[in-house]
Protein backbone atom coordinates (compact mmCIF):
# COMPACT_ATOMS: atom_id res chain seq x y z
CA UNK A 1 0.00 0.00 0.00
CA UNK A 2 1.35 3.45 -0.90
CA UNK A 3 1.75 5.54 2.01
CA UNK A 4 -0.31 8.73 0.51
CA UNK A 5 -3.71 8.99 -0.08
CA UNK A 6 -3.77 9.74 -4.03
CA UNK A 7 -6.73 10.30 -6.04
CA UNK A 8 -7.62 11.58 -9.47
CA UNK A 9 -10.16 13.19 -11.59
CA UNK A 10 -9.28 12.40 -15.59
CA UNK A 11 -11.74 14.04 -17.39
CA UNK A 12 -12.16 13.46 -21.20
CA UNK A 13 -11.47 17.28 -22.57
CA UNK A 14 -14.45 16.42 -25.40
CA UNK A 15 -16.75 18.96 -24.26
CA UNK A 16 -18.19 20.94 -21.15
CA UNK A 17 -17.96 19.78 -17.48
CA UNK A 18 -21.58 17.95 -16.40
CA UNK A 19 -22.52 18.83 -12.75
CA UNK A 20 -22.23 14.89 -11.94
CA UNK A 21 -18.65 15.24 -13.16
CA UNK A 22 -18.46 18.05 -10.98
CA UNK A 23 -19.65 16.04 -7.61
CA UNK A 24 -16.97 13.16 -8.71
CA UNK A 25 -14.29 15.55 -8.91
CA UNK A 26 -15.18 17.36 -5.55
CA UNK A 27 -15.47 14.07 -3.81
CA UNK A 28 -12.19 12.98 -4.80
CA UNK A 29 -11.12 16.54 -3.55
CA UNK A 30 -12.65 16.40 -0.26
CA UNK A 31 -11.37 12.62 0.48
CA UNK A 32 -7.34 13.84 -0.42
CA UNK A 33 -7.64 16.78 1.76
CA UNK A 34 -9.44 15.19 4.67
CA UNK A 35 -6.11 12.49 4.14
CA UNK A 36 -4.05 14.98 4.06
CA UNK A 37 -3.35 13.06 0.35
CA UNK A 38 -2.61 14.63 -3.37
CA UNK A 39 -5.40 15.27 -5.70
CA UNK A 40 -4.32 15.10 -8.98
CA UNK A 41 -6.10 16.35 -12.62
CA UNK A 42 -4.97 14.27 -15.26
CA UNK A 43 -6.26 14.94 -18.97
CA UNK A 44 -7.57 11.66 -21.01
CA UNK A 45 -7.35 13.11 -24.16
CA UNK A 46 -6.37 9.90 -26.55
CA UNK A 47 -9.84 9.96 -28.26
CA UNK A 48 -8.96 12.59 -31.12
CA UNK A 49 -12.24 12.16 -33.00
CA UNK A 50 -14.14 13.97 -30.33
CA UNK A 51 -11.31 16.15 -28.71
CA UNK A 52 -12.57 19.57 -28.37
CA UNK A 53 -9.43 22.00 -28.32
CA UNK A 54 -11.18 24.34 -26.41
CA UNK A 55 -12.17 21.72 -23.84
CA UNK A 56 -9.19 21.64 -21.78
CA UNK A 57 -9.25 25.25 -21.03
CA UNK A 58 -13.19 25.36 -19.90
CA UNK A 59 -12.06 21.83 -17.38
CA UNK A 60 -9.05 24.41 -16.00
CA UNK A 61 -11.54 27.66 -15.79
CA UNK A 62 -14.04 25.44 -14.30
CA UNK A 63 -11.71 24.30 -11.70
CA UNK A 64 -10.50 28.09 -10.78
CA UNK A 65 -13.81 29.25 -10.31
CA UNK A 66 -14.37 26.37 -7.94
CA UNK A 67 -11.20 26.98 -6.03
CA UNK A 68 -9.88 23.96 -6.59
CA UNK A 69 -5.98 23.73 -7.22
CA UNK A 70 -4.50 20.44 -8.30
CA UNK A 71 -1.31 19.08 -6.18
CA UNK A 72 -0.55 17.59 -9.80
CA UNK A 73 -1.62 18.26 -12.76
CA UNK A 74 -1.08 19.50 -16.73
CA UNK A 75 -0.26 23.35 -15.26
CA UNK A 76 0.97 22.39 -12.09
CA UNK A 77 3.50 19.45 -13.04
CA UNK A 78 4.33 17.22 -10.94
CA UNK A 79 6.94 13.85 -10.49
CA UNK A 80 4.78 11.67 -12.10
CA UNK A 81 3.88 14.04 -15.23
CA UNK A 82 2.99 14.40 -17.83
CA UNK A 83 -0.17 14.66 -17.09
CA UNK A 84 -2.22 14.55 -20.61
CA UNK A 85 -2.31 11.15 -21.81
CA UNK A 86 -1.49 12.52 -25.56
CA UNK A 87 2.29 13.35 -23.91
CA UNK A 88 2.46 10.11 -22.18
CA UNK A 89 2.10 7.65 -25.72
CA UNK A 90 5.43 6.45 -26.23
CA UNK A 91 5.62 4.90 -22.44
CA UNK A 92 2.43 2.29 -23.30
CA UNK A 93 3.55 0.94 -25.49
CA UNK A 94 6.12 -0.89 -22.74
CA UNK A 95 3.10 -2.32 -21.44
CA UNK A 96 1.90 -3.69 -24.28
CA UNK A 97 5.05 -6.23 -24.70
CA UNK A 98 4.24 -8.52 -21.25
CA UNK A 99 0.27 -8.83 -22.56
CA UNK A 100 1.25 -10.27 -25.69
CA UNK A 101 3.71 -12.13 -24.79
CA UNK A 102 1.83 -13.94 -21.82
CA UNK A 103 -1.15 -14.19 -24.33
CA UNK A 104 -3.23 -11.76 -22.28
CA UNK A 105 -3.53 -9.97 -25.28
CA UNK A 106 -3.74 -9.98 -29.12
CA UNK A 107 -3.04 -8.35 -32.88
CA UNK A 108 -6.42 -7.69 -34.59
CA UNK A 109 -6.97 -7.44 -38.07
CA UNK A 110 -11.15 -6.71 -38.55
CA UNK A 111 -12.11 -3.96 -40.92
CA UNK A 112 -14.98 -2.22 -39.86
CA UNK A 113 -17.28 -3.43 -41.81
CA UNK A 114 -16.35 -7.37 -40.62
CA UNK A 115 -17.09 -6.28 -37.41
CA UNK A 116 -20.40 -4.98 -38.18
CA UNK A 117 -21.22 -8.54 -40.05
CA UNK A 118 -20.34 -10.18 -36.80
CA UNK A 119 -22.22 -7.56 -34.40
CA UNK A 120 -25.42 -8.07 -36.97
CA UNK A 121 -24.95 -12.04 -36.94
CA UNK A 122 -24.50 -11.94 -33.11
CA UNK A 123 -28.15 -9.82 -33.03
CA UNK A 124 -29.41 -11.97 -35.27
CA UNK A 125 -28.73 -14.92 -33.50
CA UNK A 126 -30.18 -13.29 -29.80
CA UNK A 127 -26.99 -13.67 -28.32
CA UNK A 128 -26.67 -12.74 -24.83
CA UNK A 129 -22.95 -12.43 -24.68
CA UNK A 130 -20.54 -9.64 -26.17
CA UNK A 131 -19.96 -9.37 -29.83
CA UNK A 132 -15.95 -10.27 -29.73
CA UNK A 133 -15.50 -13.05 -27.15
CA UNK A 134 -13.82 -16.15 -26.42
CA UNK A 135 -15.97 -17.78 -28.98
CA UNK A 136 -16.44 -14.95 -31.77
CA UNK A 137 -12.43 -14.84 -31.89
CA UNK A 138 -12.20 -18.30 -33.34
CA UNK A 139 -13.95 -16.69 -36.75
CA UNK A 140 -12.01 -13.40 -36.52
CA UNK A 141 -8.65 -11.98 -38.18
CA UNK A 142 -6.36 -12.00 -34.97
CA UNK A 143 -3.22 -13.27 -34.38
CA UNK A 144 -5.32 -16.47 -32.54
CA UNK A 145 -6.58 -17.40 -35.98
CA UNK A 146 -3.57 -16.36 -38.36
CA UNK A 147 -0.09 -18.01 -39.06
CA UNK A 148 2.21 -15.96 -37.14
CA UNK A 149 4.34 -15.16 -40.16
CA UNK A 150 1.15 -13.66 -41.91
CA UNK A 151 0.76 -11.54 -38.42
CA UNK A 152 4.37 -10.22 -39.10
CA UNK A 153 4.07 -9.80 -42.72
CA UNK A 154 0.72 -7.77 -42.22
CA UNK A 155 2.30 -5.70 -39.23
CA UNK A 156 5.43 -5.06 -41.41
CA UNK A 157 3.39 -3.86 -44.25
CA UNK A 158 1.29 -1.29 -42.01
CA UNK A 159 -1.67 -2.97 -42.50
CA UNK A 160 -3.84 -1.55 -39.71
CA UNK A 161 -4.59 -3.00 -36.63
CA UNK A 162 -6.05 -3.07 -32.96
CA UNK A 163 -4.63 -4.78 -29.89
CA UNK A 164 -7.42 -6.37 -28.02
CA UNK A 165 -7.09 -7.93 -24.29
CA UNK A 166 -8.20 -11.36 -24.50
CA UNK A 167 -11.10 -11.77 -21.89
CA UNK A 168 -11.30 -15.32 -19.95
CA UNK A 169 -13.57 -17.80 -21.08
CA UNK A 170 -16.24 -18.68 -18.11
CA UNK A 171 -14.32 -17.10 -14.99
CA UNK A 172 -15.97 -14.90 -12.34
CA UNK A 173 -14.47 -11.85 -11.38
CA UNK A 174 -14.34 -10.65 -7.92
CA UNK A 175 -13.79 -7.03 -7.05
CA UNK A 176 -14.07 -5.13 -3.60
CA UNK A 177 -16.00 -1.86 -3.63
CA UNK A 178 -15.89 0.37 -1.42
CA UNK A 179 -19.46 1.55 -1.38
CA UNK A 180 -20.92 -1.57 -2.93
CA UNK A 181 -18.87 -4.11 -1.53
CA UNK A 182 -17.81 -7.95 -3.33
CA UNK A 183 -18.89 -7.33 -6.75
CA UNK A 184 -18.93 -10.44 -9.37
CA UNK A 185 -18.82 -10.56 -13.26
CA UNK A 186 -18.98 -13.06 -15.45
CA UNK A 187 -16.08 -12.74 -18.19
CA UNK A 188 -19.03 -14.57 -20.47
CA UNK A 189 -20.71 -10.69 -20.45
CA UNK A 190 -17.43 -8.82 -21.67
CA UNK A 191 -16.23 -8.40 -24.73
CA UNK A 192 -12.54 -8.86 -26.10
CA UNK A 193 -11.55 -5.10 -25.05
CA UNK A 194 -9.27 -2.90 -27.51
CA UNK A 195 -6.70 -1.42 -25.73
CA UNK A 196 -4.67 0.06 -28.49
CA UNK A 197 -6.16 1.69 -31.24
CA UNK A 198 -5.30 1.68 -35.21
CA UNK A 199 -4.01 4.90 -34.80
CA UNK A 200 -1.61 4.08 -32.42
CA UNK A 201 -3.53 5.72 -29.33
CA UNK A 202 -4.36 3.63 -26.09
CA UNK A 203 -7.68 3.38 -25.36
CA UNK A 204 -9.19 4.42 -22.37
CA UNK A 205 -9.05 1.36 -20.27
CA UNK A 206 -5.50 0.64 -20.64
CA UNK A 207 -3.97 4.31 -20.77
CA UNK A 208 -6.37 4.74 -17.49
CA UNK A 209 -4.62 1.22 -15.90
CA UNK A 210 -0.92 2.42 -16.82
CA UNK A 211 -1.38 5.39 -15.43
CA UNK A 212 -3.41 5.03 -11.97
CA UNK A 213 -0.09 2.71 -11.27
CA UNK A 214 2.62 5.29 -12.20
CA UNK A 215 0.60 7.64 -10.29
CA UNK A 216 0.41 5.65 -7.46
CA UNK A 217 -3.15 6.81 -7.18
CA UNK A 218 -4.73 4.73 -4.16
CA UNK A 219 -8.08 5.23 -4.41
CA UNK A 220 -10.45 5.60 -7.73
CA UNK A 221 -13.48 7.73 -7.58
CA UNK A 222 -15.49 7.41 -10.21
CA UNK A 223 -19.24 7.07 -11.32
CA UNK A 224 -21.57 3.92 -11.51
CA UNK A 225 -21.26 4.25 -15.09
CA UNK A 226 -17.76 2.87 -14.93
CA UNK A 227 -18.68 -0.28 -12.56
CA UNK A 228 -19.28 -2.43 -16.31
CA UNK A 229 -15.68 -1.84 -17.15
CA UNK A 230 -14.14 -2.14 -13.72
CA UNK A 231 -13.19 -5.78 -14.18
CA UNK A 232 -11.43 -5.36 -17.46
CA UNK A 233 -9.21 -2.82 -15.14
CA UNK A 234 -8.91 -5.61 -12.54
CA UNK A 235 -7.50 -8.61 -15.24
CA UNK A 236 -5.16 -5.72 -16.01
CA UNK A 237 -3.80 -5.23 -13.07
CA UNK A 238 -3.59 -8.73 -12.74
CA UNK A 239 -1.65 -9.50 -16.26
CA UNK A 240 0.95 -6.72 -15.71
CA UNK A 241 1.28 -8.02 -12.20
CA UNK A 242 0.63 -4.83 -10.28
CA UNK A 243 -2.59 -6.10 -8.41
CA UNK A 244 -0.97 -5.70 -5.00
CA UNK A 245 -0.82 -2.38 -5.60
CA UNK A 246 -4.66 -2.02 -7.25
CA UNK A 247 -5.83 1.19 -6.38
CA UNK A 248 -9.47 0.61 -3.71
CA UNK A 249 -12.73 1.51 -6.30
CA UNK A 250 -15.62 3.75 -4.97
CA UNK A 251 -18.50 4.10 -7.76
CA UNK A 252 -20.92 6.72 -7.09
CA UNK A 253 -24.25 6.40 -7.62
CA UNK A 254 -26.07 8.36 -10.52
CA UNK A 255 -27.47 12.04 -10.16
CA UNK A 256 -31.21 11.82 -11.28
CA UNK A 257 -33.59 14.12 -13.27
CA UNK A 258 -35.67 16.57 -11.13
CA UNK A 259 -38.60 14.14 -11.83
CA UNK A 260 -36.26 10.98 -10.96
CA UNK A 261 -36.71 9.62 -14.29
CA UNK A 262 -32.96 8.69 -15.73
CA UNK A 263 -29.79 10.28 -15.32
CA UNK A 264 -29.63 13.50 -15.11
CA UNK A 265 -28.70 15.34 -18.89
CA UNK A 266 -28.56 18.50 -21.01
CA UNK A 267 -32.30 17.95 -22.09
CA UNK A 268 -33.06 18.11 -18.19
CA UNK A 269 -31.92 21.38 -18.15
CA UNK A 270 -33.45 22.69 -21.00
CA UNK A 271 -36.86 21.63 -19.83
CA UNK A 272 -36.65 22.71 -16.12
CA UNK A 273 -34.28 25.58 -16.69
CA UNK A 274 -31.21 25.31 -14.57
CA UNK A 275 -27.88 25.33 -15.60
CA UNK A 276 -26.08 21.63 -15.57
CA UNK A 277 -22.62 22.67 -16.55
CA UNK A 278 -20.15 25.14 -13.93
CA UNK A 279 -19.68 27.72 -16.38
CA UNK A 280 -20.45 28.74 -20.00
CA UNK A 281 -20.08 26.34 -22.34
CA UNK A 282 -19.91 27.53 -26.02
CA UNK A 283 -20.84 24.15 -28.08
CA UNK A 284 -19.02 23.90 -31.98
CA UNK A 285 -22.47 25.17 -33.07
CA UNK A 286 -21.70 28.60 -31.33
CA UNK A 287 -24.45 28.11 -28.67
CA UNK A 288 -24.48 29.09 -25.75
CA UNK A 289 -24.68 27.23 -22.55
CA UNK A 290 -24.81 29.29 -19.56
CA UNK A 291 -23.30 27.78 -16.41
CA UNK A 292 -24.03 28.29 -12.80
CA UNK A 293 -21.23 30.60 -12.08
CA UNK A 294 -23.21 32.86 -14.76
CA UNK A 295 -26.41 32.15 -13.30
CA UNK A 296 -25.03 33.77 -10.21
CA UNK A 297 -24.42 30.58 -7.88
CA UNK A 298 -21.48 30.99 -5.14
CA UNK A 299 -18.83 28.31 -5.53
CA UNK A 300 -19.19 27.56 -1.93
CA UNK A 301 -22.69 26.55 -2.17
CA UNK A 302 -22.13 24.16 -5.17
CA UNK A 303 -19.33 23.06 -3.05
CA UNK A 304 -22.41 22.59 -0.70
CA UNK A 305 -24.98 21.27 -2.86
CA UNK A 306 -23.40 18.74 -4.68
CA UNK A 307 -21.16 17.54 -1.41
CA UNK A 308 -24.98 16.27 -0.12
CA UNK A 309 -26.20 14.75 -3.33
CA UNK A 310 -25.07 11.53 -1.99
CA UNK A 311 -23.28 11.98 1.36
CA UNK A 312 -24.69 12.90 4.56
CA UNK A 313 -22.41 14.02 7.60
CA UNK A 314 -24.23 11.83 10.14
CA UNK A 315 -26.60 14.75 11.67
CA UNK A 316 -28.76 17.46 10.61
CA UNK A 317 -25.86 20.31 9.46
CA UNK A 318 -26.47 21.30 6.44
CA UNK A 319 -24.47 24.51 5.78
CA UNK A 320 -21.18 23.72 5.80
CA UNK A 321 -17.85 26.02 4.80
CA UNK A 322 -15.57 24.31 2.23
CA UNK A 323 -13.30 23.77 5.29
CA UNK A 324 -16.08 22.49 7.14
CA UNK A 325 -16.76 19.69 4.52
CA UNK A 326 -13.17 18.73 4.27
CA UNK A 327 -13.44 18.11 8.15
CA UNK A 328 -16.37 15.71 7.78
CA UNK A 329 -16.42 14.37 5.10
CA UNK A 330 -15.91 10.70 4.89
CA UNK A 331 -16.62 7.91 2.31
CA UNK A 332 -18.53 5.84 4.39
CA UNK A 333 -21.27 8.10 4.50
CA UNK A 334 -21.28 7.92 1.39
CA UNK A 335 -24.87 6.59 0.24
CA UNK A 336 -25.69 4.10 -2.21
CA UNK A 337 -28.78 5.16 -4.06
CA UNK A 338 -29.34 7.57 -6.79
CA UNK A 339 -30.36 10.88 -6.04
CA UNK A 340 -32.49 13.37 -7.52
CA UNK A 341 -31.13 16.67 -8.54
CA UNK A 342 -33.49 19.78 -6.86
CA UNK A 343 -32.63 22.86 -8.32
CA UNK A 344 -34.56 24.73 -5.55
CA UNK A 345 -32.37 23.13 -2.91
CA UNK A 346 -29.37 24.47 -5.36
CA UNK A 347 -30.83 28.36 -4.61
CA UNK A 348 -31.65 27.84 -0.81
CA UNK A 349 -27.89 26.74 -0.36
CA UNK A 350 -26.81 29.73 -2.46
CA UNK A 351 -29.23 31.57 -0.53
CA UNK A 352 -27.90 30.83 2.47
CA UNK A 353 -24.00 31.81 1.39
CA UNK A 354 -24.65 34.93 0.63
CA UNK A 355 -26.31 35.41 3.87
CA UNK A 356 -23.18 34.24 5.48
CA UNK A 357 -21.38 36.81 3.52
CA UNK A 358 -20.55 40.59 4.99
CA UNK A 359 -22.65 43.06 2.87
CA UNK A 360 -19.82 45.11 2.27
CA UNK A 361 -18.83 42.29 -0.65
CA UNK A 362 -22.25 42.73 -2.31
CA UNK A 363 -22.02 46.34 -3.19
CA UNK A 364 -20.13 46.55 -6.25
CA UNK A 365 -23.07 44.11 -7.85
CA UNK A 366 -25.33 46.54 -6.12
CA UNK A 367 -23.72 49.67 -7.59
CA UNK A 368 -23.03 48.35 -11.06
CA UNK A 369 -26.83 47.17 -11.21
CA UNK A 370 -27.33 50.63 -10.34
CA UNK A 371 -25.36 52.67 -12.60
CA UNK A 372 -27.48 50.95 -15.65
CA UNK A 373 -30.10 52.92 -14.21
CA UNK A 374 -28.33 56.28 -14.27
CA UNK A 375 -28.43 55.88 -10.42
CA UNK A 376 -24.63 56.27 -8.22
CA UNK A 377 -25.35 55.43 -4.60
CA UNK A 378 -22.33 56.02 -2.92
CA UNK A 379 -20.83 53.48 -0.94
CA UNK A 380 -21.93 53.92 2.65
CA UNK A 381 -25.61 53.55 0.86
CA UNK A 382 -25.13 50.70 -1.23
CA UNK A 383 -23.67 48.77 2.24
CA UNK A 384 -26.82 49.77 4.14
CA UNK A 385 -29.11 48.75 1.39
CA UNK A 386 -27.45 45.49 1.04
CA UNK A 387 -27.49 44.47 4.89
CA UNK A 388 -31.08 45.33 4.58
CA UNK A 389 -32.34 43.39 2.06
CA UNK A 390 -29.76 40.74 2.30
CA UNK A 391 -32.15 38.00 4.02
CA UNK A 392 -34.31 37.66 0.69
CA UNK A 393 -31.08 37.72 -1.68
CA UNK A 394 -30.76 34.35 -3.56
CA UNK A 395 -28.64 35.59 -6.57
CA UNK A 396 -25.97 38.85 -6.72
CA UNK A 397 -28.58 40.04 -9.20
CA UNK A 398 -30.95 40.63 -6.87
CA UNK A 399 -29.13 42.89 -4.15
CA UNK A 400 -30.56 45.54 -6.98
CA UNK A 401 -34.09 44.07 -7.80
CA UNK A 402 -35.12 43.88 -3.83
CA UNK A 403 -32.79 47.25 -3.19
CA UNK A 404 -33.80 49.30 -6.25
CA UNK A 405 -36.90 50.69 -4.48
CA UNK A 406 -34.85 52.81 -2.33
CA UNK A 407 -33.80 54.97 -5.35
CA UNK A 408 -36.98 54.63 -7.98
CA UNK A 409 -40.13 55.49 -6.37
CA UNK A 410 -43.27 53.61 -6.95
CA UNK A 411 -45.54 54.84 -10.46
CA UNK A 412 -48.29 52.61 -9.85
CA UNK A 413 -49.76 50.70 -6.85
CA UNK A 414 -51.48 46.75 -6.52
CA UNK A 415 -54.96 47.13 -7.31
CA UNK A 416 -56.00 44.02 -5.33
CA UNK A 417 -54.01 44.87 -2.12
CA UNK A 418 -56.06 48.62 -2.23
CA UNK A 419 -59.30 47.00 -2.78
CA UNK A 420 -58.88 44.80 -0.09
CA UNK A 421 -56.83 46.93 2.93
CA UNK A 422 -57.53 50.85 1.50
CA UNK A 423 -60.34 52.27 3.76
CA UNK A 424 -60.81 55.81 5.49
CA UNK A 425 -59.01 54.34 8.77
CA UNK A 426 -56.21 53.06 7.07
CA UNK A 427 -55.86 56.55 5.78
CA UNK A 428 -56.25 58.11 8.95
CA UNK A 429 -53.21 56.06 9.94
CA UNK A 430 -51.35 56.83 7.24
CA UNK A 431 -51.69 60.14 7.51
CA UNK A 432 -51.54 60.66 11.42
CA UNK A 433 -48.35 58.70 10.84
CA UNK A 434 -46.28 60.95 8.41
CA UNK A 435 -47.47 63.91 10.75
CA UNK A 436 -45.52 62.09 13.61
CA UNK A 437 -42.88 61.24 11.46
CA UNK A 438 -42.03 65.46 10.36
CA UNK A 439 -41.65 65.95 14.35
CA UNK A 440 -38.88 63.65 14.81
CA UNK A 441 -35.22 64.80 15.94
CA UNK A 442 -33.45 61.48 15.89
CA UNK A 443 -34.32 58.61 12.45
CA UNK A 444 -33.49 55.93 14.22
CA UNK A 445 -35.01 52.67 14.63
CA UNK A 446 -36.22 52.84 18.12
CA UNK A 447 -37.78 56.51 17.46
CA UNK A 448 -39.06 54.62 13.96
CA UNK A 449 -41.06 51.78 16.20
CA UNK A 450 -42.09 54.28 18.89
CA UNK A 451 -43.61 56.29 16.55
CA UNK A 452 -45.16 53.63 14.85
CA UNK A 453 -47.06 52.17 18.20
CA UNK A 454 -48.17 55.79 19.56
CA UNK A 455 -49.97 56.03 16.20
CA UNK A 456 -51.59 52.63 15.58
CA UNK A 457 -52.04 52.35 19.83
CA UNK A 458 -53.96 49.01 19.00
CA UNK A 459 -55.81 49.85 15.94
CA UNK A 460 -55.24 46.98 13.92
CA UNK A 461 -52.06 46.35 11.73
CA UNK A 462 -53.40 43.97 9.43
CA UNK A 463 -54.43 46.49 6.58
CA UNK A 464 -52.28 49.26 8.13
CA UNK A 465 -48.48 47.68 7.57
CA UNK A 466 -49.44 46.31 3.96
CA UNK A 467 -50.44 49.73 2.84
CA UNK A 468 -47.58 51.70 4.94
CA UNK A 469 -45.43 49.12 3.07
CA UNK A 470 -46.73 49.95 -0.89
CA UNK A 471 -46.78 53.79 -0.01
CA UNK A 472 -42.96 53.38 0.40
CA UNK A 473 -41.81 50.78 -2.15
CA UNK A 474 -45.16 49.88 -4.21
CA UNK A 475 -44.29 46.15 -3.02
CA UNK A 476 -46.51 43.26 -1.34
CA UNK A 477 -43.60 41.94 0.45
CA UNK A 478 -39.82 43.15 1.41
CA UNK A 479 -37.57 43.55 4.39
CA UNK A 480 -39.00 44.72 7.94
CA UNK A 481 -40.50 48.32 8.03
CA UNK A 482 -38.57 49.48 10.54
CA UNK A 483 -35.07 49.16 8.41
CA UNK A 484 -36.79 50.49 5.11
CA UNK A 485 -37.27 53.94 6.33
CA UNK A 486 -34.34 53.77 8.63
CA UNK A 487 -32.64 53.59 5.42
CA UNK A 488 -34.52 55.67 3.22
CA UNK A 489 -34.19 58.38 5.38
CA UNK A 490 -36.51 61.12 6.60
CA UNK A 491 -37.38 62.84 3.09
CA UNK A 492 -37.66 60.18 1.56
CA UNK A 493 -39.86 58.42 3.38
CA UNK A 494 -42.05 61.25 4.23
CA UNK A 495 -42.59 62.34 0.54
CA UNK A 496 -43.08 58.68 -0.42
CA UNK A 497 -46.14 58.50 1.98
CA UNK A 498 -47.45 61.93 0.89
CA UNK A 499 -47.21 60.92 -2.92
CA UNK A 500 -48.83 57.78 -2.04
CA UNK A 501 -51.98 59.62 0.04
CA UNK A 502 -51.99 62.52 -2.82
CA UNK A 503 -52.24 59.95 -5.52
CA UNK A 504 -55.22 57.98 -3.45
CA UNK A 505 -57.07 61.63 -3.20
CA UNK A 506 -56.85 62.22 -6.76
CA UNK A 507 -58.55 58.87 -7.32
CA UNK A 508 -61.65 59.32 -4.57
CA UNK A 509 -62.21 62.79 -6.19
CA UNK A 510 -62.73 61.20 -9.64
Amino acid sequence: MHPTTTVRFAPSPTGALHIGGIRTLLYNYLFAKKKGGTFLLRMEDTDKKRLIPSAEAYITESLHWLGIVPDAGPLQGGKYGPYRQSERTALYQQYLQPLLAGGYAYYAFDTAEELEALRERMQAAKATTASYNAVSRGVMKNSFTLPASIVTEWIASGKPYVIRLKMPHKETIRFYDLLRGWVKVETATLDDKVLLKADGLPTYHFANVIDDYLMQVTHVIRGEEWLPSTPLHVLLYRYLGWEAAMPQFVHLPLLLSPDGKGKLSKRHADQYGFPVFPIAWESEDLTVKEGFREKGYLPEAIWNFLALLGWNPGNSQEVFTKEALIEAFSLERLGKSSVQFDITKANWFNRQHIQKQPAVQWVGYFQTAAAKEHIYPSETEAIAICTVVQERVTFPEDFWKEGSCFFLEPLTYDANLLQQKWNKQTEALLLCFMQALVLLTKWEDCTLKQTLQSVIQGQPLAAFLPILRMALTGRKTGPDLIAIMRCMGKEITYKRIHSFLAQMSNQTAR
